[in-house]
C-alpha cells in the first residue's frame, strides 16, 4: 500500500481526500489492463474512466473552474496503478484545457462528452520545425468566407489516430512570432485532415503525425481571440504542467513500493537487503525525492487553486524536479531489483520506460530551467 500520509497535509480538503481514496479502490479492481492494442487500451479507459465518473475531473463544467489538485491526485494516483491509464484521463484534460478555460457555449458541447468519456481530445501544438519553441509555429490559418483554411503538419500528437477532436494552434499572422497564433477545435472527420505517421515510441501509447490539408473551419471554432493563441497555450501549460509532476510522482512511489517490498524479501548472506546500511541509503535517498517532488506538486496545484492569475514558476518547478526526481528513484529501484530489474514484465522495468517521455513532453527539462531562472531574474 502506497503511502498516503501526504493527504493529510494542508493543501487538501476533505472532498481531495475522498477522490483519493475512491480513485485508488477503482484502480485496484479495474488496473492494469492489457497494453498489447494501445489504441483499444486508451479507448476502453477512456469510456471505462468516464462512466466511473472520474473524467469529470478532467474539465470544468461551465462556470466552475478546474480544481488543479483534483487532476494533480487523479494522476498520481492513476500513474501508481498504470502508465498508460494516467495517459488516458490525462489527454482527456490537456486536450481540452483551452476549452474549459476559454471555449465558448457552444464548443463547451465538445467538453461534457469528453469529460462523460463519450469522446478522445488531443492537443496538436508541436510540429516538426517547432517543439519547445511555440512561437516557431508553421501551420497556417487563412482567413476565408465564413471562417479559416488551415494548412501544415503536427507531429507527436497523442492521441493521434484515435481522437475525435484536436485544439490545433496555427499562424494567423496578427504578428511576428508568438503573437500571430491562434487556437481552433478541429473535429477529426473535417476534410483535408489525415493521418500521416503513426509513431511507435519508448512506452507506447497512440502518437501520430497529422497533416492539414486547406481545411476548412468555421469562425465558431476558433477558440478566444484571434492572435491569442500562444497565451492561450501557456495558459493552458501552466495548469497542465503541474499534472505532469504529479504522474511523474505516481511512478516514483510506485517505484519506491516495488524497492521496498524486493530489499524486504529479496536475502544476501542470509539476511534481507534492506538490512544493509547502504540498501537503507538508497531506500531514504528515494523517499526524500518523493516526498520533495510531492511538496513542489502540491504547493503549484494549491497556489492556482487560491486564484493565482499564473504559476509559471510553480509550475515549472513541478515539472522539472518531480520528474527528474523520478527518474532516479526508479533507476534506484531497478538496480535494486538486480538482473530482474531489466526483465520485460517485472514492474520497475515498465516503469523506467514510461517515465523517460514525461521529461520531454509539455516542455523539456532544460526549457523549465530556462522558465525558472527568467523568474528569477525578473
Amino acid at each position: 500500500m502506497a503511502d498516503q500520509s501526504f493527504l493529510n497535509w494542508p493543501f487538501f480538503e476533505d472532498r481531495h481526500r475522498e477522490l483519493a481514496s475512491a480513485l485508488d479502490e477503482w484502480c485496484a479492481a479495474h488496473l492494469p489492463v492489457d497494453h498489447g492494442d494501445v489504441d483499444a487500451a486508451c479507448k476502453g479507459l477512456v469510456a471505462a474512466l468516464g462512466a466511473a465518473g472520474f473524467l469529470r475531473h478532467s474539465g470544468a463544467a461551465e462556470g466552475e473552474r478546474l480544481d488543479v489538485r483534483s487532476l494533480c491526485l487523479t494522476r498520481e494516483t492513476l500513474a501508481r496503478h498504470d502508465a498508460l491509464a494516467d495517459f488516458a484521463f490525462a489527454m482527456q484534460g490537456l486536450g481540452m484545457g483551452a476549452i474549459s478555460l476559454f471555449g465558448t457555449p457552444g464548443q463547451r458541447e465538445w467538453l461534457e462528452r469528453t469529460r462523460a468519456g463519450e469522446a478522445i481530445s488531443a492537443f496538436a501544438l508541436t510540429e516538426p520545425g517547432s517543439g519547445s519553441d511555440v512561437a516557431n509555429t508553421a501551420t497556417t490559418a487563412e482567413r476565408v468566407v465564413g471562417g479559416w483554411r488551415l494548412t501544415g503538419e503536427k507531429t507527436y500528437i497523442s492521441n493521434g489516430g484515435i481522437a475525435d477532436l484536436y485544439v490545433i494552434f496555427a499562424r494567423t499572422g496578427e504578428a511576428p512570432g508568438a503573437r500571430g497564433l491562434s487556437a481552433f477545435l478541429m473535429p477529426a472527420d473535417s476534410p483535408g485532415l489525415t493521418i500521416a505517421e503513426r509513431i511507435e515510441v519508448i512506452a507506447p501509447h497512440p502518437l501520430a503525425t497529422l497533416k492539414l490539408d486547406k481545411v476548412f473551419l468555421p469562425d465558431e471554432a476558433l477558440i478566444g481571440e484571434s492572435g491569442a493563441g500562444f497565451k492561450l497555450a501557456m495558459s493552458v501549460l501552466d495548469v497542465f504542467r503541474p499534472t505532469v509532476g504529479a504522474a511523474a510522482l505516481g511512478m516514483a512511489r510506485r517505484a519506491l513500493d516495488e524497492a521496498l517490498e524486493r530489499t524486504q524479501t529479496r536475502r544476501i548472506q542470509g539476511q534481507p537487503l534492506s538490512d544493509l546500511q547502504l540498501v537503507q541509503g538508497h531506500l531514504a535517498d528515494m523517499a526524500l525525492k518523493v516526498d520533495a517532488a510531492a511538496l513542489l506538486v502540491y504547493r503549484a496545484a494549491w497556489a492556482k487553486d487560491m486564484g493565482a492569475p499564473r504559476i509559471t514558476r510553480e509550475a515549472a518547478m513541478a515539472k522539472l524536479y518531480a520528474t527528474e526526481a523520478a527518474q532516479e528513484v526508479i533507476d534506484a529501484a531497478l538496480q535494486l531489483h538486480g538482473g530482474d530489474g531489466v526483465r520485460h514484465g517485472v514492474k520497475v522495468e515498465e516503469l523506467y520506460r514510461d517515465i523517460r517521455a514525461l521529461r520531454i513532453y509539455e516542455g523539456a527539462s532544460d526549457v523549465q530551467r530556462v522558465v525558472i531562472a527568467r523568474s528569477i531574474l525578473g
